[in-house]
């Protein structure tokens, strides 16, 4: 038997192809009555069935389906296109700053560009299954001339942030009475509806954010939404059936003591999905490139070497482990970003004050952009006790500890656990001997001192000054600039104080003096 139907006329009744379809509809005029659209070979479909179509031919195609979110390819990502291949609403379930809004919103890529509805519809009804009354009445009246208009995918998508002040008319409408007096209508005809948000969305998406802090007599409202696909106003005979993809975002439950989610509730959200912080450094540096406004057009040109950013990303790992820190509440991708915005903002401040055209971040400005620190980590008692700046510093100096460890040789480890008696190996004698002259500079009397505002000739000539310094830091930590080499020497510095191994002073300059760690801890003992 010989199918004589035009394969595009196939596809778009078995649920079409969409992607092709819109094609088309951008290429020539769009129709604008209901007897050219039919004429156009459309054929309706429910949302999300046009979601799952468009994802399969991007997963056929091998195009990327969340371009902007980075780490979740082998976990969360798999997850979702199971919920959407399965046509399931879903919730996202994650600490603070793992990208659960931002994925929410991307699921508008997978919806048509464009899609036609019947022109004046407050729920922007299909032109084959009008859903309120003005759309019945138009199709009645009009027929085949009946207008369509067309919305964006942009305007399907609609969210609610879930606050104790949300009501149920703000989701899901009430009766208007001065309507109801004004039409002379009862309270029983659906003309006299007031439509909330989730109304408004049918044929879209719908998500709500932080969804355990809606009341619970809210959440019941959801339920009929959720598995009966309809909603109903008060206790009126009205129920609409709608056609919108719920999807939600929420800490766990156990990590948020501002509310619950009512298990009915629960049960009728098809999949549930945990969400993470980056895997490894390198995850949450790409992260922060990708989010943070360092790349500025003003009269100043900052650069951030690769070992800071590296050195901005530890401070948020170190975070993340901190006993000071609400390890429940979780630390925000976001700490990072804020964190080399202020560390460029000083760089570029210093910059604006010496006349510099192009500057280089240094490790002392990060003691500037402590702000960023301070106020995105939620402490525990004793963080508290301890204060948050105080805080705050010690995790930028557990960072530049952590990175040195990690990039320098472990040597007064491995000479703390020798015995007096052992002999030191090959490679321990060499880490020694590599940190001994740097070592010895400082404990024949010398010190240096520098500052977040000193011109980097200044800068750069002050640390060239501390013998074996300079091939210390390029061995381990390869600067590709001379300005960056500075950089490199000054976190050794630092690197080697957050080891015991020198003393750090803050001077009357707001600067920053390095010494020798035993005669700093004798001339406190003069004093005393």
């Amino acid at each position: 038997m010989i199918d004589s139907e035009n394969p595009r006329d196939r596809r778009l009744r078995r649920g079409g192809d969409s992607a092709h379809f819109s094609k088309e509809l951008n290429i020539m005029s769009r129709p604008r009555t209901l007897g050219a659209l039919k004429a156009a070979g459309y054929r309706p479909r429910s949302v999300k069935d046009e979601i799952r179509e468009n994802l399969i031919a991007r997963l056929r195609s091998g195009e990327k389906l969340f371009p902007s979110i980075i780490g979740y390819e082998h976990t969360v990502e798999p997850q979702i296109v199971n919920a959407l291949l399965s046509r399931h609403d879903f919730i996202l379930l994650g600490l603070r700053g793992q990208a659960k809004t931002r994925i929410l919103r991307a699921l508008v890529g997978f919806l048509d560009e464009w899609i036609p509805a019947i022109e004046g519809c407050a729920l922007n009804s299909d032109p084959c299954h009008p859903l309120t009354h003005h759309a019945r009445t138009l199709l009645q009246e009009r027929g085949d001339e009946t207008p369509i208009g067309w919305m964006h995918r942009d305007q399907r998508y609609q969210e609610k942030l879930a606050t104790p002040d949300v009501t149920i008319a703000d989701l899901i409408g009430d009766i208007d009475p001065i309507k109801a007096a004004t039409l002379r209508l009862d309270y029983s005809d659906e003309r006299v509806i007031h439509y909330g948000i989730i109304p408004r969305t049918h044929r879209g998406i719908f998500a709500i954010n932080e969804l355990p802090d809606l009341q619970p007599r809210i959440q019941v409202g959801l339920l009929n939404i959720l598995e009966e696909k309809d909603f109903q106003i008060r206790g009126f005979p009205v129920r609409m059936p709608l056609d919108v993809l719920m999807v939600f975002s929420a800490n766990p439950e156990d990590y948020t003591n501002r509310g619950n989610i009512i298990t009915p509730l629960r049960d009728r959200i098809n999949s549930q999905i945990m969400t993470h912080y980056p895997a490894s450094r390198e995850q949450g540096m790409a992260i922060t490139h990708q989010e943070a406004w360092t790349e500025r057009d003003g009269e100043v040109e900052v650069v951030v070497a690769p070992f800071l950013r590296e050195l901005v990303e530890e401070v948020t790992i170190q975070a993340r482990k901190s006993e000071y820190v609400d390890q429940n509440s979780g630390v925000s991708a976001r700490l990072p970003i804020a964190l080399i915005e202020n560390l460029v903002s000083n760089a570029e401040r210093r910059g604006l004050v010496t006349g510099e055209q192009r500057v280089v971040a240094r490790v002392c400005d990060l003691q500037h952009a402590v702000s960023a620190v301070s106020g995105k980590v939620e402490l525990v008692l004793e963080g508290e006790q301890e204060g948050a700046m105080n805080v705050a510093r010690a995790l930028l100096g557990r960072g530049v500890k952590a990175l040195f460890s990690q990039r320098f040789p472990d040597a007064f480890r491995a000479a703390g656990r020798r015995s007096r008696a052992q002999a030191p190996s090959e490679s321990e004698a060499m880490a020694s001997s590599e940190y001994r002259p740097v070592l010895e500079w400082f404990a024949s009397g010398h010190h240096i001192e520098i500052a977040d505002d000193m011109p980097h000739a200044e800068y750069a000539k002050r640390l060239a000054t501390v013998k074996g310094l300079a091939p210390l830091a390029a061995k381990y930590l390869e600067p590709k600039t001379p300005e960056e080499a500075a950089v490199a020497m000054e976190l050794v510095l630092e690197g080697l104080h957050q080891h015991s191994m020198l003393s750090r002073e803050r001077t009357d300059g707001a600067g920053t003096a390095y010494k020798d760690m035993l005669k700093s801890m004798l001339s406190g003992l003069g004093e005393d």
